[in-house]
């Protein structure tokens, strides 16, 4: 086996040493580390716990002068290891190789580290153990502290289906707008019964899909208003102005927070989901409010003009 070859199957930490320069920098590294999580991009894997292993060495800057054996003056092992469980904890994901880079980026936030090597198998989807391994590094010398960018608290508006078809749709939009705060629109389904099966996980996802469908009939309104379905689409058309008409499918089922309202409770979803936005308020149209939201509440009426 030529000496590639035998690499590409190797630890990582031997990796990391086989390609050190002359100004090795430390290494430390977590060895078959393993969790159970739900991942993955299959519809197999929706709804079912897989293992998964992470095996991670990351290249440090050596320390200068005497350690004096402080835990606080190098890069411990449970910073990597919350690395893991924090971007686990972020939402669900289909692809290992999304859950490698976060996982990377978020250790190379740390200002020791260089270096770092990442390798995540799924052990229980064959006979042997199907995986990624990525190598980033950082450019230049280690970051100063991150600011955080403050988070959006924007405007959630939940709109019935009489809400949706009134003549005052245009008025309310404007008058959202002039508030000059990140805007959100959510909907139920339509009054058309969706179909009903008896199989639990594929009802939800009609449920879902009947939510979207509405969605888009709402966009179709105003050329304002874009159906989105991902957090990074929101994230983005909150930065820019853009009035998102939430398509609920992916938030709700790649949540790791599952929300305990039902799909057929759309206000109640809705509020889940201004909860996970730190929303300033829900305003809701034509419809009553439901109990126990985290997030202020303020209702109108479908015939009123004005908000």
């Amino acid at each position: 086996m030529s000496s590639e070859t035998r690499l590409a199957f190797a630890h990582p930490s031997e990796r990391a040493a086989a390609t050190s320069t002359i100004d090795a920098l430390d290494r430390i590294s977590v060895r078959d580390h393993t969790v159970e999580v739900e991942i993955g991009a299959f519809q197999a894997e929706r709804g079912v716990q897989q293992r998964i292993c992470f095996n991670i060495v990351v290249e440090v800057q050596p320390l200068t002068g005497p350690i004096d054996d402080d835990v606080d003056r190098i890069l411990s092992y449970d910073r990597v290891t919350e690395a893991i469980s924090a971007e686990l904890a972020v939402e669900r994901l289909a692809l290992l190789e999304t859950l490698a880079e976060r996982v990377a980026e978020r250790i190379l936030l740390e200002p020791q580290a260089m270096r770092v090597f990442v390798r995540i198998e799924k052990l229980d989807r064959g006979p042997g153990a199907l995986g990624v391994e990525i190598v980033r590094a950082r450019d230049g010398a280690p970051p100063a502290e991150i600011a955080a960018e403050p988070a959006p608290h924007p405007e959630l508006v939940f709109l019935s289906n009489e809400a949706i078809e009134s003549d005052f749709l245009k008025a309310w939009l404007d008058q959202l707008h002039e508030q000059g705060r990140p805007l959100i629109l959510c909907v139920g389904a339509a009054d058309i019964a969706a179909p009903q099966v008896a199989h639990k996980m594929a009802q939800r996802r009609i449920d879902l899909l009947a939510i979207e469908q509405n969605a888009w009939v709402l966009a179709s309104k105003d050329d304002r208003c874009v159906v989105v379905q991902t957090r990074t689409e929101l994230d983005w058309a909150m930065k820019n102005g853009q009035t998102s008409v939430w398509a609920p499918s992916k938030i709700v089922l790649d949540s790791v927070d599952t929300p305990s309202a039902q799909t057929a409770d759309a206000v109640a979803l809705a509020a889940w989901f201004a909860s996970t936005f730190e929303a300033r308020e829900m305003l809701v149209i034509g419809a009553d409010l439901p109990e126990g939201a985290s997030v202020p509440l303020r209702k109108v009426s479908a015939k009123q003009e004005t908000l």
